[in-house]
């Protein structure tokens, strides 16, 4: 995977292969990455665009769990990765979890 960017194009790929019979069908996706500031403005560009473009595939009703870290440096990168301190993967996962939940609670409140 290249990088941030890329990440919610993989997704969409991911989910319009599912609609074929034979492939397989994801509940949901967890989104994992990291962005480090670096020198130039490109940190903000990655960042902004790769949430913006997970929260639209959210919008269209895909499950995501948002995983991808915005960091000053590796070593808060790491901080917030690690299952010890932050667990961000984890949470990301929880809350892909959560939300599958939540959806399948609504389709039977439906009658779907």
């Amino acid at each position: 995977m290249p990088g941030a960017l890329e990440v919610p194009t993989a997704i969409a790929l991911a989910e319009e292969a599912g609609r074929f019979p034979t492939a397989p069908r994801y509940d949901g996706y967890v989104a994992l990455g990291c962005v480090i500031r670096g020198e130039t403005y490109h940190f903000e560009i990655v960042s902004d665009q790769s949430a913006a473009a997970l929260s639209n595939l959210g919008l269209k009703g895909l499950v995501i769990g948002n995983g991808i870290l915005t960091t000053e440096d590796e070593d808060q990168a790491w901080a917030r990765a690690r299952v010890s301190e932050g667990d961000k993967g984890g949470g990301a996962a929880r809350a892909c979890l959560d939300l599958i939940a939540l959806r399948k609670r609504l389709r039977v409140g439906l009658g779907a």
